[in-house]
């Protein structure tokens, strides 16, 4: 069959005119977007598919932290001489056997595990530690004491323990770097070394006799060695001495770390 150029011309333009209004149709508008997860979403609801659910976001669990049984850092002679219903632990790490540096952190026990509190920068005696410490070597003693007893110049800053409030904790002297000790005692815990518990700090007596020292104390630190207490920031003997309880028997465990690790 043949068709006349006429009709040929009149069945084209019909022909182009389809697929003009198919593309138009089909043309997006040209301010939209269609992003590549919209038209795959949008395929498979033209296929009858259904749409994926999407995927929940990621959570991120935090681990729960994992609380010793047992006190950290210290071997089982050292552990043998805290006693068995502690619930507070003042732990004193020297930073060396001669250091005159330390580092504090309140132990609680509870639930059967040992939980810490702040580390707390600290000095020591001037010449470090001792196994064997006697009146003026400027050593302190390493070992296990009690927390028993405590005092200041200044009024009680709320503590449970019997709290000695006198102006006789002062002084005029200064410390072995010759800075002043002023205000040194306003806060203090006796350190039961040679020392009768129950007693106020300022008690003289020593039962092991006065050439092995005495009067060894948690005091407010003056920036410098100490001849042998334990010293802590203004700050933190008022956290401390809140945070002492008689009812937890709390003890200081206190020495260089490798005698403590023993």
């Amino acid at each position: 069959m043949h068709f006349h150029r006429a009709s040929l011309s009149v069945t084209a333009a019909v022909v182009v005119s389809a697929l003009g209004v198919a593309a138009c149709q089909s043309t997006p508008h040209e301010n939209s977007t269609v992003a590549p997860g919209d038209a795959s979403i949008a395929a498979r609801a033209v296929a009858g598919q259904p749409a994926p659910t999407p995927a929940a976001p990621r959570v991120t669990v935090q681990p729960r932290p994992e609380f010793p049984a047992r006190l950290p850092g210290l071997g089982p002679k050292t552990l043998a001489h805290v006693p068995e219903n502690t619930r507070q632990v003042l732990l004193v790490t020297g930073a060396g056997r001669t250091s005159a540096s330390s580092e504090v952190v309140l132990w609680r026990r509870f639930d059967g595990r040992w939980h810490p509190g702040a580390v707390w920068a600290a000095h020591n005696g001037y010449r470090g530690w001792t196994d064997d410490h006697h009146a003026g070597d400027l050593r302190s003693p390493i070992g296990v004491f009690g927390l028993t007893d405590a005092g200041g110049r200044l009024a009680d800053p709320g503590t449970r323990l019997p709290y000695h409030h006198s102006g006789a904790f002062s002084t005029d002297e200064t410390g072995l770097r010759g800075e002043s000790l002023n205000g040194v005692f306003d806060y203090v815990v006796a350190i039961n070394y040679n020392r009768r518990p129950g007693t106020s700090p300022m008690d003289g007596t020593h039962p092991l006799g006065g050439n092995r020292g005495g009067g060894i104390w948690l005091h407010v630190d003056h920036g410098g060695p100490t001849h042998a207490c334990v010293s802590l920031s203004r700050a933190h003997m008022r956290q401390l001495l809140r945070a002492l309880d008689p009812a937890d028997h709390p003890v200081v465990v206190m020495g260089d770390a490798a005698a403590l690790a023993r």
